[in-house]
């Protein structure tokens, strides 16, 4: 099936017990043993799996290309559970530009518990190559990255961390549907499913994807069922309501962020406009190769540094100053107020994720804001 039917009907059937086409949401904590003891149905207790979720994990393995999937109860549950299936003493490596709740769940949670981490430049192949240990398991990639839509060879890392007996691990949640990373070689694929999955800003939800069930994909499941940061059946009813729309809503919002990224390219107040759909982007090649659209995430850096980017998020009407991405709405933050003190997020820049409004309405936004 094509992505935009296989997101339709992944994870998705009729109610057997009464025809409904929508899924109902099974709010049981537990469930009925037979008089054998057994439990014919395949659920024993809402931790450990419910019916929603099931469907939810289903529909993510099949529209990543994966065997199967975990979901979580927010994004950073997701990566802890990865984390967490390592042991002390095992080695990451991560990009030096990512999400800064990957940094701070490495450096405040995991380094302390044993992991050593390096922290490397991932556009920079020879960097990574030069980073592995004999302890490494792990490489994190994140593309595009966070907030400087830096752009990562999927192939070329998991090709290297292959190569030096490591998995690899792309965190794909501001590219969903738009690049594939297990296609590239990828182990696993991690999601917010809060943001683009989502697709309202009304859910929090993480999800692990696994090219393979079997190996580290046990320990991450068995970390799932154990530590219990598990998803609400409502919010996995919710998530997957959202990814019958994704392709769609990929697509617009990939259309609509493309025509703002060009705009401000060209205004005299705007120093730097990063996002990989523009030719010229530093990653702009790579990208091309490995994602079918750009998404709706952008940055861009304002002449003046950070009150000239504060005046900016001021004066919007239409972008809204809120922290997160991937909904209908247009979203505007000052990024390095979000970070704190971080030397690599420049001053001046703000993150924009482009909503379903009319391209040209935000833009005269933007226009007004920009003076």
């Amino acid at each position: 099936m094509r992505i935009e039917t296989l997101a339709v009907h992944a994870g998705h059937a009729v109610d057997a017990a009464t025809g409904a086409v929508a899924a109902p949401i099974h709010l049981s904590t537990t469930f009925e043993r037979d008089a054998e003891g057994n439990y014919p149905h395949g659920y024993v207790y809402g931790r450990s799996a419910n019916p929603n979720r099931h469907a939810l994990e289903e529909g993510l393995a099949a529209l990543e290309g994966g065997e199967d999937a975990a979901a979580f109860g927010s994004g950073l549950a997701a990566a802890s559970a990865i984390l967490q299936a390592l042991a002390p003493g095992d080695h990451v490596i991560a990009p030096t530009d990512v999400y800064h709740g990957v940094t701070k769940l490495l450096r405040e949670i995991y380094l302390p518990w044993g992991l050593a981490v390096s922290f490397v430049d991932l556009t920079k192949i020879d960097e990574v190559r030069q980073a592995f240990t004999p302890k490494t398991k792990l490489v994190w990639m994140e593309t595009p990255s966070n907030p400087l839509m830096k752009i990562t060879d999927l192939a070329a890392v998991a090709e290297g961390a292959h190569a030096n007996g490591a998995s690899c691990i792309c965190d794909n949640t501001l590219a969903p549907i738009v690049q594939r990373p297990l296609d590239f070689g990828a182990d696993f694929v991690m999601h917010s499913t809060t943001k683009y999955l989502g697709g309202h800003s009304d859910v929090i939800g993480g999800a692990i994807i696994a090219r393979k069930a079997a190996g580290l994909f046990e320990r991450v499941r068995e970390i799932q069922t154990t530590c219990g940061a598990v998803p609400s059946p409502f919010d996995c009813w919710l998530i997957l309501r959202g990814m019958r729309s994704l392709p769609w809503r990929m697509r617009a919002h990939s259309e609509n962020a493309f025509q703002v990224a060009n705009w401000l390219a060209d205004h005299s107040r705007v120093e730097a406009v990063h996002y990989p759909g523009l030719a010229s982007h530093a990653g702009h090649e790579i990208a091309a190769r490995q994602m079918s659209a750009f998404s709706g995430m952008l940055s861009f850096e304002v002449r003046g540094g950070r009150e000239a980017a504060l005046g900016v998020t001021a004066k919007t009407e239409i972008f809204i100053r809120a922290t997160s991405l991937g909904g209908v709405e247009s979203l505007i933050e000052h990024r390095a107020t979000i970070k704190g003190e971080d030397p690599r997020t420049p001053q001046g820049l703000l993150r924009l994720s482009i909503g379903l409004e009319h391209p040209d309405d935000l833009i005269e936004d933007l226009a007004e804001a920009l003076g």
